[in-house]
């Protein structure tokens, strides 16, 4: 079982900075997500991104860039699909809040399906963003990008889809701090606020 940060995107809405670079609770998202990839799964994730400064980021991780460029989010997690084998639990970059045990749950479900996805309260119903991918949802997800359908969904009905129902989600944790995601300046000062609430009631 593999890994992968996402950190594709321009941005826009924070000003064109690199989102997974700012701090939630004083460590970079970025960092944070590493660090549960690497209690999740014991090995370093893969880091998707087309900034020219991404090898600086964190000199460890492996970078790779977008294999079909411009194809967005779904460009991404091909990217992520197509760096190995096996098969590849993805995370956006913006997502502070993603545990371990989420993480190691998609890849549980990985043994019976080709695509996994936990329920959310999002606008799709489902996280793709947060989710794990096989080996099959490759061509898929080619084929998807050739008819330019870019939608992050776009070829679940191709692969053998498993969405994690909302009661296995809320096992884990709230579904609205889980899937976090810091798009605006406003949404990293609320997700730190969050971090150290979160952080005053364990203590």
């Amino acid at each position: 079982m593999r890994g992968a940060i996402l950190a594709g995107g321009g941005a826009s809405r924070y000003g064109g900075r690199p989102k997974g670079l700012e701090s939630v609770g004083g460590r970079r998202i970025l960092d944070r997500l590493t660090e549960a990839f690497v209690s999740a799964f014991g090995t370093l994730p893969l880091l998707v991104a087309n900034d020219p400064e991404a090898a600086g980021w964190n000199s460890e991780l492996l970078v790779r860039a977008d294999v079909r460029p411009g194809a967005g989010a779904l460009g991404g997690i091909l990217t992520a699909v197509s760096a190995g084998p096996a098969p590849v639990v993805c995370v956006a970059w913006d997502m502070p809040f993603v545990p371990p045990a989420l993480l190691r749950r998609l890849a549980e479900e990985l043994r019976d399906a080709d695509a996994v996805l936990p329920s959310s309260g999002g606008r799709r119903g489902v996280e793709p963003m947060c989710a794990g991918y096989g080996p099959a949802c490759g061509p898929a997800i080619e084929r998807a990008i050739d008819d330019g359908d870019l939608r992050a969904i776009a070829f679940h009905s191709a692969v053998r889809t498993c969405i994690l129902p909302p009661e296995a989600v809320a096992a884990i944790g709230d579904p609205a701090l889980l899937f976090f995601n810091v798009n605006t300046p406003d949404d990293l000062q609320q997700a730190d606020a969050l971090w150290r609430r979160l952080a005053s009631s364990r203590s």
